[in-house]
């Protein structure tokens, strides 16, 4: 899957196994509502980082993540966490 980061910047995700998804998921913090909805997803900048490292197809290195804009950063670990959460196919019936 590829995305089009706010920079115009393009990068692909790669496809992640069961335990590359579970190790990024366990780094991640799950906010609920009162009423115990699922609402979002806290994460400090370390896990964002991992999230790149481990889910982004091609250079991941230093000098690549710190050319990309917080924007960037965030919007990445966004489209993965989504990709993640939701899954890429429906489930069966």
């Amino acid at each position: 899957m590829e995305i089009k980061l706010e920079s115009g910047k393009k990068v692909k995700l790669k496809e992640l196994t069961v335990d590359e998804r579970d190790a990024l998921l366990d780094c991640c913090e799950f906010i609920y509502n009162d009423k115990g909805e699922y609402t979002g997803m806290k994460a400090v900048h370390s896990t964002m980082t991992k999230f790149i490292r481990v889910g982004v197809e091609g250079d991941t290195s230093d000098d690549f993540i710190k050319k990309l804009t917080f924007a960037d950063r965030t919007n990445i670990f966004t489209e993965m966490q989504s990709f993640l959460l939701e899954g890429e196919k429906k489930p069966s019936k």
